[in-house]
């Protein structure tokens, strides 16, 4: 596996974690391990661009969520109670953290999981950026 990592300004300073290969039990500790990295150099928000990404496991699932908590605010529209509420009447997305380009293969894991119900996932770049 490769990450990239590099920076967008949006309306806020989005750092992008470009993926290249299979997010597996063998490669999932290299991506969670990058994205601490960001967070730790400031990264609030990130766009993981997951379009050369052939395959994502349960390793990778589990990544994604750690990446998920880590970003959340302290807000009350972040609380447990909220986003829970949120994503069951469907109206709760993460501010913080956004996918792109999944392939087919990646996409049916991430809906299968049920990922798709609180991270926007885009299939432009540039709208992707926008979004935050």
């Amino acid at each position: 596996m490769e990450i990239t990592v590099s920076q967008e300004q949006g309306r806020v300073l989005i750092t992008v974690l470009r993926i290249k290969g299979e997010i597996n039990t063998n490669t999932a500790g290299e991506f969670q391990a990058e994205a601490r990295k960001a967070y730790d150099d400031g990264a609030r928000d990130m766009l993981i661009d997951l379009s050369d990404v052939s395959y994502i496991t349960s390793a990778g699932l589990r990544v994604l969520h750690e990446i998920f908590s880590l970003l959340r605010s302290d807000s009350p529209e972040e609380s447990d109670e909220a986003i829970k509420k949120g994503i069951i009447d469907g109206s709760y997305t993460s501010p913080h953290l956004k996918l792109l380009k999944p392939n087919k293969n990646v996409q049916e894991v991430l809906s299968t999981a049920g990922y798709d119900m609180f991270l926007e996932i885009h299939s432009n770049r540039k709208n992707a950026i926008a979004s935050f």
